[in-house]
C-alpha cells in the first residue's frame, strides 16, 4: 500500500498531462515486466511471442503483411518466423492465389503455448486484483476501455 505522503505526491503529479503520462509509462512498464515473468517456461523472446500471437489473430497472413503489422523490417520478420517454425509453433503454406508467396499459420503446439501463457498471466493478474479494494477494482473497470484506446495504433 502507498503511504499517505506518497499518495499525495502521486496525486499532485497526476494533475498535469505530463505527470499523468510519466506515471502511466512507469506503471505500465512495471506491470508489463511483471506479466512477462509469468512466462510458461519457454525461451521465446517478447518479439517472438508477439509475432506468434499476431499469427494466431491473422491466420494465413504473409510474412510481408506480418512485418508491416508488427512494424518491423521484412528480413527481421523472416528470422522470427524461421525461429518459430523451427520450434514447431508456426507453419508455412503456399499462398492460395500468389505462388510466389507463402502464408503463415499457428500450429496446434503454438496455440497451446499461447493459451497457457495467457492463462498464467491472467491468473497472476486476477490474484493481484483480489488485493485491491472494490473501489479500486471499479476504477480499473472504468479505465480498461480507455487504456485499450490508448494502446491502439
Amino acid at each position: 500500500m502507498l503511504t499517505n505522503h506518497l499518495r499525495k505526491d502521486l496525486v499532485a503529479n497526476l494533475r498535469s498531462d505530463a505527470g499523468l503520462a510519466s506515471a502511466l509509462r512507469v506503471s505500465l512498464t512495471r506491470l508489463n515486466r511483471r506479466l512477462r515473468r509469468q512466462a510458461v517456461g519457454h525461451s521465446l523472446t517478447p518479439t517472438q511471442l508477439a509475432t506468434l500471437a499476431a499469427v494466431e489473430r491473422h491466420s494465413g497472413i504473409t510474412p510481408g503483411e506480418l512485418a508491416e503489422h508488427e512494424k518491423v523490417q521484412p528480413p527481421s520478420m523472416t528470422r522470427v518466423i524461421a525461429a518459430l517454425e523451427e520450434r514447431g509453433l508456426v507453419s508455412r503454406a503456399p499462398h492460395p492465389s500468389d505462388r510466389r508467396q507463402v502464408t503463415v499459420s499457428v500450429t496446434d503446439q503454438g496455440t497451446r503455448l499461447l493459451k497457457e501463457e495467457r492463462r498464467r498471466k491472467e491468473a497472476w493478474l486476477a490474484q493481484r486484483l483480489k488485493e485491491l479494494t472494490p473501489e479500486e477494482r471499479a476504477v480499473l473497470r472504468q479505465a480498461a476501455p480507455i487504456l485499450e484506446k490508448l494502446s491502439r495504433n
